[in-house]
């Protein structure tokens, strides 16, 4: 196919969402290297990514033009043989058994706290903030945080498992302001450094573990962003966990991005240059792996909240990048917004949304009433 054919089917594909290449809308392609459109057609969403990366297009509101793309379901119309390859993948092998999990999963956080630190808020909480009546981020991911404190009904004393812990901020928050003893795994030796240093003198434990590996019996568990690396081949396995680590008389709470369709791998763009081992849940798949297992006692939507919370993220990190390129490279630059704002027209657009659900052991017969939650 020659260079005016591939340019003329790209061109179709995009007016069925009102994109145009080289257009006046802030949403619209702006292309400078003609080999965008073989790529494209070849790769699909991976190669619009590495295009992007490569400084062969760009686009003003590249957030919107993504909103508009997926509301359009424009994906359908280029299957590239790379995301065929995932998809089999997928489906033979379990891409986030325990082996690769650690090979694989610690790469995106690992990259380098002083980008997170720069990028995230005074906490370093690196998932949706809850923005009903905050008007920044820290507040937002404060208010996110007693949220789910409200939600568990934590008391002074309590044994509190977090599946996840990130950089400890969550753990030292509830440590600190609910008086809960809690114990905080994550597959990340930057992070386990780090949140070491941020909770010391309070009552925490964190580890480098895998959810596979715990033990112990807790009032209280949570895992706030953590469950799209789970895969859904382990869904199963994960909630099984949770319950055997559950006190009969607990609650369980799971933050989670999800996906208005179930699938069984990630984007190719995201998986190779981003989460490696992720991919977002539906909520079948999440109601399916928790039947017999858990009973469920709310689920909470929120999704355009962390449209909200990834734009001050790209904000931030845009500010922070003169001092950040002595460490990153521009390709890297372009790959992180791309990133960021690729993910907030997702939200825009629905296809993604933010869950939290909580689930009981359904022995202790109470009515599950979480106290002051709008």
């Amino acid at each position: 196919m020659h260079l005016g054919s591939q340019r003329e089917r790209i061109e179709s594909i995009l007016a069925t969402a009102d994109i145009h290449i080289n257009g006046t809308h802030a949403w619209d392609m702006q292309i400078h290297d003609d080999r965008f459109y073989s790529r494209v057609l070849a790769d699909g969403t991976l190669g619009a990514g590495e295009a992007y990366m490569d400084g062969w297009w760009d686009c003003q509101d590249l957030d919107e033009l993504v909103c508009r793309a997926t509301r359009s379901e424009l994906h359908e119309h280029i299957k590239s043989w790379t995301l065929l390859g995932d998809i089999v993948a997928a489906k033979l092998a379990n891409l986030q058994s325990p082996s690769r999990t650690f090979h694989d999963g610690p790469k995106h956080y690992d990259l380098g706290n002083d980008l997170f630190r720069a990028m995230l808020d005074e906490r370093m909480i690196y998932s949706c903030g809850y923005w009903a009546t905050a008007d920044n981020l820290d507040d937002a991911q404060r208010d996110k945080l007693d949220l789910i404190a409200r939600k568990l009904g934590f008391e002074p004393g309590m044994q509190v498992l977090d599946i996840g812990c990130g950089w400890g901020g969550a753990a030292r928050y509830f440590a600190k302001n609910y008086g809960v003893k809690v114990v905080g795994i994550t597959i990340s030796e930057q992070q386990l450094a780090l949140g070491r240093e941020i909770c010391a003198g309070l009552p925490t434990d964190l580890r480098l573990q895998d959810y596979r590996d715990l033990e112990g019996v807790f009032d209280r568990i949570y895992s706030i962003g953590m469950f799209e690396h789970v895969g859904p081949k382990n869904h199963h396995h994960f909630l099984q966990t949770v319950r055997r680590c559950l006190a009969d008389d607990g609650l369980f709470l799971l933050h989670t991005i999800g996906t208005d369709h179930t699938t069984s791998h990630t984007d190719p763009w995201i998986a190779r240059y981003i989460f490696p081992v992720g991919c977002l849940p539906s909520a079948n798949q999440i109601t399916a792996a928790a039947e017999g297992v858990l009973t469920l006692e709310d689920w909470h939507s929120f999704g355009p909240d962390y449209e909200r919370t990834l734009l001050c993220w790209n904000d931030k990190f845009e500010a922070a990048w003169d001092e950040l390129k002595t460490n990153y490279d521009e390709r890297f630059h372009r790959a992180w917004r791309f990133y960021l704002l690729t993910c907030a027209g997702a939200f825009r657009s629905r296809s993604n949304d933010l869950w939290q659900i909580v689930w009981s052991t359904g022995k202790n017969g109470s009515t599950y009433r979480p106290a002051g939650i709008r």
